[in-house]
């Protein structure tokens, strides 16, 4: 199977070298080539053009941006029409569901397939091909990019197009306000006199216990904010979930202000920090280091 794979940041460059290590034939473009240079010693043919990178190929899997990078890279640089009818395009980036909904309409004009895709793991995940990959579509779409979806990580079909989307909002919407939770609570022991460390690891094994408890969690213990997720994707994912409540008519106030607290933080020039970096803000708030 030829697969191109269009973005290879700090999630799409290791996929596409577990796409290698899989035995697919792969060929990669990112728009700083550079970035995708690496993958050549995997087996990779790296491309100067996503219209020459999709040319062939049975499954193109787009790992980019937001969903206007999605959009300008398929539809305004020539990449649609090049793509061969019957093919399958599998976008794992996190985008708005109608965005996903009016890709899939788009290219089913040309007789090409859609998957909306996107992960759950962070950089953690892709480097380990542990990824959670929720995907809306056809299920016979789905049932034929299962073995591309095993090189990554555990992939789950939730519904008809936008349905992927909407997953990966619900688990953004989740780990957001996680995160805000564990930071806050952890800064109330610190404030007090407990030994921050010390209560992560009292409630561990308990009903707070929790992977952002435990990864997050850690994080602000250590103090460090290096960015895995940023704190600016993580406000993007929130502004999207509000964006698609509105759309729907429900009522998200608990995202709507933790969307606040993030943008505040972003104000506040916390924007490249980890998405745990909200403890930062919340600590100033309070005066604290």
């Amino acid at each position: 199977m030829k697969v191109a794979i269009l973005g290879t940041g700090f999630m799409g460059f290791p996929m596409a070298r577990h796409l290698c290590g899989a035995g697919f034939e792969v060929r990669a473009w990112n728009r700083t080539r550079s970035k995708a240079e690496g993958l050549s010693p995997f087996g990779a043919l790296v491309c100067d053009t996503p219209v020459q990178a999709v040319s062939g190929a049975d499954v193109v899997v787009s790992m980019l941006e937001n969903g206007s990078v999605v959009g300008q890279v398929l539809f305004d640089m020539g990449t649609a029409q090049a793509l061969t009818p019957g093919s399958l395009v599998i976008d794992m980036a996190s985008i708005k569901p109608r965005e996903a909904r009016d890709h899939a309409a788009r290219l089913s004009k040309q007789g090409v397939a859609h998957l909306d895709a996107p992960v759950s793991g962070g950089t953690v995940g892709a480097e380990a091909g542990t990824l959670a990959i929720m995907v809306g579509g056809k299920a016979a779409d789905f049932e034929r990019a299962l073995p591309v979806f095993k090189a990554f990580g555990r992939a789950t079909h939730v519904g008809p197009h936008g349905s992927g989307q909407l997953a990966k909002l619900a688990n953004q919407m989740i780990v957001g306000i996680t995160i805000g939770a564990v930071a806050e609570a952890l800064l109330l022991c610190e404030k007090g006199g407990a030994d921050m460390g010390k209560v992560k690891e009292a409630i561990t094994g308990g009903f707070a216990d929790s992977r952002i408890l435990q990864v997050h969690g850690q994080r602000m213990v250590d103090r460090d904010f290096a960015p895995r997720a940023r704190m600016s994707v993580q406000l993007k994912d929130m502004r999207n979930a509000l964006d698609t409540a509105e759309e729907i008519g429900f009522e998200a106030p608990i995202t709507q202000l933790f969307e606040q607290l993030y943008a505040q933080g972003v104000d506040h020039g916390l924007t490249d920090l980890d998405h745990a970096g909200l403890f930062v803000e919340l600590a100033s708030r309070n005066a604290m280091r």
